[in-house]
């Protein structure tokens, strides 16, 4: 390997985030030797985590390009999962799925990377889960003979719940012949309906097709571009040895770190990530993972899309109405502009109490058979339900806070009518932001639930939950947001709006009733943040912190100081009376705060 392709291969290896020195103990071919893994039965347990990555004395491999059919298969679990069959499919199954791969300087690089690839076939039990692939690598060990290892993260995810298992696959090939893929999932963010949180493992039968060779160069170029696009990205260690000792103690908390899948920090444009511990050792491809992150969402999808929006055709578009652009809904939606939805301030949906001093925005979320309506798999069906179980609230729209998936669902398909209203039926609000938004600061592929319409084919995207997102990801989008909606000296999200979106201005209490006095106190809401309020250790002056939340304890915080916190968790779907925080206060905030004092 000459010097400038040896440069691009550490280029490459350092921006998917391979090789902590943890993971480096052992070689491959020890864990999985090529018996093993020519058997088409799975093992007893899951093997380490460093039997998916090349070890100290791997070998380059020769270049590998084709398609890869794995079977479905029955994947062992630890422990059993309580509700195994879900509308009909099985979460018990690894889904049948065609991955095609190619290599490039030791990269194995999925054609459909970063996308929800499902099943294939009609098997008689489909199998609930999709997959996203990402990429990996390929090498040679001497104990292997003629074969040869690739071995990629890949993610089992659904298109209703929005969790995702961060898992790693791997198989050995040589000249016209692949084994049988050995798959582990060993971390995973909330689960919701598949319950508990559990451990999956098995072989997937496989076989090998023809790669399109037509594309191998154009599609080389393409990854070296996307991976080149990405943040810098240094581990986690670097950062700490440069600070004084103590500085970041605590950054990740008050959520215990049994429940922490990964912690991340953005500063002056770098991304430092801490390992994601695993039972079977750290996670061997931290900057691949993909996760489910619920609520992150209405951060992410409403926002994006009504500011940019707003810089195309301009601010009025948050004063539409979401009964003009959504046919069916109750009379009162034509009230309800979609800074009102987007404030979770519809005045609809009224399940729970009516009382607003003190306000719970909480009060009766769950309510009017909230799985009903979460489960129904088409657009149809989720208005339907919608407009059978809810009914408006008392209050004008804008002035009581009332945490609801439904209002963020409408607002989605709201700002996708208007969209086809302006640009024409075949318009998509989804489409538009890949296209738009995440093109133009470096995010390729953004992976989120969608409506299951008819035929299979995927309809609206959910605004309320849904969204797969790698750390690179998060950052960006929460960069975009710090740097005034700029990227590259191009506006993408109205500046003044993004700017008074930050500084929470119109932003409504949690606890109070706009229309008969604020209840401060407890924080504040607007366009899908939640607004933390903390005093900065050297002005001593009150900030609202930017705040985005899922659930699972997902949380990314937006600082003064200019730094990013990132927390990606599981805790939720828990046993009863399981504690995931301590009672220690905002730890990681704090340590935020130390590092650069604001």
């Amino acid at each position: 390997m000459d010097v400038r392709r040896l440069q691009c291969w550490l280029m490459m290896a350092a921006a998917i985030g391979t090789c902590p020195g943890a993971v480096r103990a052992a070689a491959a071919s020890q864990a999985l030797p090529v018996e093993a893994m020519l058997e088409a039965r799975p093992a007893a347990e899951p093997v380490v985590n460093a039997a998916f990555i090349p070890g100290p004395d791997a070998e380059a491999a020769p270049a590998f390009a084709g398609v890869v059919r794995l079977s479905q298969v029955t994947m062992l679990t630890r422990p059993a999962l309580e509700h195994g069959v879900i509308g009909g499919r099985d979460a018990r199954l690894f889904p049948g799925v065609e991955l095609e791969f190619f290599t490039s300087d030791g990269i194995l690089v999925p054609v459909r990377r970063g996308e929800m690839v499902r099943e294939i076939g009609a098997p008689t039990v489909p199998s609930y889960w999709r997959v996203i692939a990402q990429f990996g690598r390929v090498w040679h060990e001497k104990a292997d003979g003629d074969w040869s290892r690739a071995a990629l993260p890949l993610m089992l995810v659904n298109d209703t719940e929005n969790h995702a298992h961060q898992g790693l696959a791997t198989f050995l090939y040589k000249e016209g012949a692949v084994s049988a893929l050995r798959f582990q999932f060993v971390q995973q963010t909330a689960p919701y309906l598949v319950r508990p949180h559990f451990v999956g493992w098995g072989t997937a039968p496989a076989a090998l097709g023809a790669a399109d060779t037509a594309q191998l160069d154009s599609r080389r170029a393409g990854a070296a571009a996307e991976l080149a696009e990405r943040l810098p990205a240094r581990p986690w260690s670097e950062l700490v040895a440069e600070l004084p000792p103590g500085t970041l103690d605590g950054f990740g908390g008050p959520l215990y770190s049994k429940w922490i899948v990964e912690a991340a920090l953005v500063r002056n444009r770098v991304l430092y990530f801490q390992d994601s511990p695993t039972p079977y050792g750290p996670y061997p491809y931290p900057l691949e993972m993909r996760f489910g992150v619920r609520s992150v969402m209405k951060s992410v999808g409403a926002p994006l899309a009504l500011l940019h929006l707003a810089e195309v055709y301009g601010p009025y578009v948050l004063n539409l109405k979401v009964g003009d652009y959504v046919a069916g809904l109750d009379p009162k939606y034509q009230q309800v502009r979609f800074i009102d939805a987007a404030n979770m301030a519809s005045g609809f949906g009224g399940t729970g109490t009516v009382k607003t001093h003190p306000n719970d925005m909480f009060d009766g979320y769950l309510g009017a058979d909230y799985d009903g309506w979460y489960t129904a798999p088409s657009h149809a069906e989720k208005l339907r339900h919608i407009t059978t179980h809810l009914h408006p609230y008392p209050w004008a729209p804008g002035t009581v806070v009332r945490y609801r998936d439904q209002d963020f669902y409408l607002l989605g398909a709201a700002v996708d009518g208007f969209l086809k209203s302006v640009r024409g039926p075949g318009a998509d609000v989804w489409e538009m932001l890949m296209t738009e938004v995440f093109a133009p600061i470096g995010i390729r592929h953004a992976p989120a639930v969608h409506t299951r319409e008819a035929g299979g084919r995927d309809g609206l995207v959910w605004f309320n939950a849904g969204y797969y997102p790698s750390l690179d990801d998060l950052a960006k989008i929460a960069l975009l947001y710090q740097e005034h909606g700029a990227h590259g000296g191009v506006q993408i999200l109205h500046r003044q709006l993004t700017d008074e979106l930050l500084a929470a201005r119109g932003a409504l209490y949690k606890t109070g009733d706009a229309s008969g006095g604020a209840e401060e106190g407890g924080g504040r809401y607007r366009m899908g943040f939640h607004f933390t309020p903390y005093v900065g250790s050297a002005s001593r002056q009150q900030f609202d912190l930017p705040t985005i939340s899922g659930s699972g304890e997902n949380e990314v915080i937006l600082y003064p100081n200019g730094l990013i916190s990132i927390r990606t968790a599981k805790a939720a779907g828990l046993p009863e009376g399981e504690k995931v925080s301590s009672d220690d206060g905002p730890l990681t905030i704090r340590a935020v705060d130390r590092l650069a004092p604001f």
